[in-house]
């Protein structure tokens, strides 16, 4: 199976063409948003952090901003920086060309002369950037180029019994086929982590399941904390859901069935061809999300029982739910109803040869739900306070 995609001269491959306007802070983030409303063809996110931050939280910060820049989705970036941001324009620009080669352009606000020539400037550049994105084709690709992100968000027990199953059938698809799966929120592993551990590839791999499960749980008691105390979340409890374990045993099902092949931190670069690999991410879904758009993943499929619009500005997200109340309500929002998995499960190889033609077609060009909407949700995941 194939899908119609741009390969970037890096190597990569993305199902996007977008050119993004980079906040390096939160003092650049409106000016990049009034630039990126000037361009068609432009995206930009609202970065809150890049400044006040202790080094392993500015750590995160510069992950996911390189990432993004790296993303295959991504055909160039205009990186906007303040100017005295700790998030210097030259970290964030080293941070970017550690990954990619991709056209890059640099504008600093303090310096090129305040928000409305930096607009200006920036505006014109982006425009010039576009235009070269224009005249690049799609070409045939197999799914062996894909890293294929997983989430689930607002979940309920059908999420468990039915949507979260059918992805993870699709994952192994997406495995045999020679691509990347990756399995993410390790907050909603906990409970079930010894049941992945046991699909380790390497008994190092099993250990890293268990390392950044027991990591979680221990910095939120350095904090009097304990995940059960927001997790399961007050609309997991009112769809269904009852333990913090119950809701990782359906969690997990997105993985497939196939090895887990390696463990990556946040928002770190993944690897095509790598089968199904775990990424270290919190359980809020646009962070979550985030991170696994920053190591890479040009798709994401996100299950949803109770229904959420969430999307991203860098990356397609697909939604599924397989609660028929919740497809009745939001159409508007869903792009896949799995609901007849509840009644007849052995339609599941079915259902996943179709999902992965629509991971095919989306990658291929055609808007998820949230895309036509314009949703573009955002967060960074963050290690302590600001300072």
């Amino acid at each position: 199976m194939n899908f119609l995609g741009y390969r970037r001269p890096d190597g990569r491959v993305g199902v996007r063409n977008k050119v993004l306007i980079l906040p390096a802070s939160i003092c650049a983030a409106d000016t990049a948003r009034i630039v990126a409303s000037n361009v068609d063809g432009a995206i930009t996110f609202h970065n809150q952090n890049g400044c006040a931050q202790i080094p392993s939280d500015q750590q995160l910060t510069m992950d996911v901003m390189a990432g993004f820049a790296a993303n295959p989705n991504i055909y160039g970036t205009i990186v906007i920086s303040l100017g005295c941001e700790n998030c210097q324009m030259d970290l964030v620009v080293d941070a970017i060309k550690e990954r990619t080669n991709k056209p890059l352009k640099t504008f600093i606000i303090q310096e090129v002369g305040g928000t409305i020539a930096t607009v200006e400037a920036a505006t014109r550049a982006a425009r010039e950037m576009v235009q070269e994105a224009s005249v690049l084709k799609r070409e045939e690709f197999p799914v062996s180029e894909l890293i294929l992100g997983t989430e689930c968000g607002g979940s309920d027990p059908t999420s468990g019994l039915a949507s979260n199953p059918l992805i993870g059938e699709t994952c192994d698809r997406v495995v045999d086929l020679g691509g990347t799966a990756v399995l993410s929120e390790t907050t909603e592993l906990i409970g079930a982590e010894h049941i992945l551990a046991k699909r380790g590839a390497t008994p190092e791999v099993s250990q890293r399941i268990f390392d950044i499960v027991y990591r979680y749980e221990d910095a939120l008691k350095k904090v009097g904390s304990d995940p059960r105390e927001g997790n399961p979340s007050p609309g997991n409890k009112a769809g269904g859901i009852t333990t913090l374990e119950e809701k990782s045993l359906g969690c997990i099902h997105k993985g497939g069935h196939r090895p887990v092949n390696n463990v990556y931190d946040y928002a770190k670069q993944m690897k095509t061809g790598e089968g199904l690999v775990i990424m270290d991410t919190p359980g809020n879904d646009p962070s979550s999300v985030a991170g696994m758009i920053a190591g890479g993943c040009q798709v994401v499929v996100f299950s949803t029982g109770r229904g959420t619009p969430t999307g991203n500005p860098v990356a397609p997200v697909i939604k599924i739910t397989a609660n028929p109340i919740t497809y009745g309500k939001m159409k508007d929002n869903i792009d896949v109803d799995a609901s007849g998995l509840l009644e007849n499960p052995e339609s599941i190889g079915e259902m996943s040869d179709a999902l992965l033609q629509e991971i095919c077609d989306i990658a291929s060009g055609k808007a998820t739900k949230s895309e036509s909407l314009g949703f573009m949700e955002m967060a960074i995941a963050r290690v302590c306070n600001y300072v």
